[in-house]
């Protein structure tokens, strides 16, 4: 199987080399990398500079690519000119902190999922719950199963998994359940301070929101210890919407 890794960490980052020593035991694996911590810049892609490539040695020797560009231009730039082939599966991960709820909007691993499902390559966005990350090479086993169970199996066009992992061993998990995404707005607030020039600056955080209790949903799930898997499409129309829009008064005639 060819695998391409990435992340929104850069390339030196534990979670991405889990699972690189994971994969590359029995998979054919290419890193291609963010330089550079990119966290929260979602589905940005490089325009007004050029994107350079530059050939690293990562823990142990492992070979790998690193971009001066987002997630998103990794997987542009992997599939189309690094790799010269469309790999099996793209994996992106494994991210310190869960990636749930509204996060999913901001987060770069996984908009690089997303970017490679418009390839049409199955694609996983991982994650971990918490910034210990203890339990990285369970983490990394359970992906290796599921990506095996998706190679097999298929996504359709434009879908891709998102997934979000508890800190905790495999056998300590309260199992997989799939999950959907949760859209209640955390509280969110800006912490506001005063530089040593008494210049104003600002900042931001949020506090995690479970007011709301939806036991379906990607935080819900792994807030109770389950491995959560959610089903994400590319297609963000609203096609319910498009039906009720065609009986709007909207035409000037």
């Amino acid at each position: 199987m060819k695998v391409l890794i990435t992340n929104d960490d850069g390339i030196y980052a534990r979670g991405l080399l889990a699972l690189y020593k994971r994969f590359a035991i029995s998979h054919f694996v290419t890193v291609v990398a963010p330089d550079r911590e990119r966290s929260a810049v979602s589905h940005a892609i490089t325009l007004h500079e050029p994107l350079r490539a530059k050939r690293v040695d990562l823990d142990g020797g492992i070979p790998g690519y690193a971009v001066n560009g987002t997630p998103a231009d990794c997987i542009k730039l992997g599939v189309l000119e690094i790799l010269g082939y469309k790999p099996d599966i793209v994996i992106a991960g494994i991210n310190p902190g869960a990636n749930v709820g509204v996060n999913l909007n901001y987060s770069g691993t996984v908009a690089a999922a997303k970017e490679a499902s418009f390839y049409g390559v199955s694609a996983i966005a991982v994650s971990i719950q918490g910034f210990d990350m203890k339990h990285l090479d369970d983490a990394a086993i359970f992906v290796e199963r599921l990506t095996m169970e998706v190679v097999e199996k298929g996504l359709p066009f434009g879908t891709f998994l998102n997934v979000n992992i508890p800190d905790i061993s495999i056998k300590e998990a309260a199992g997989v359940r799939i999950s959907s995404q949760g859209i209640d707005i955390s509280s969110e607030f800006f912490e506001k301070r005063v530089d040593p020039r008494n210049r104003t600056y600002y900042w931001q955080g949020c506090d995690t929101n479970l007011s709301v209790y939806n036991p379906d949903t990607d935080g819900a799930v792994l807030y109770d210890k389950f491995i959560s898997i959610t089903p994400i499409k590319c297609d963000m129309t609203d096609y319910s919407m498009m039906k009720a829009l065609k009986e709007w008064n909207i035409n000037n005639s």
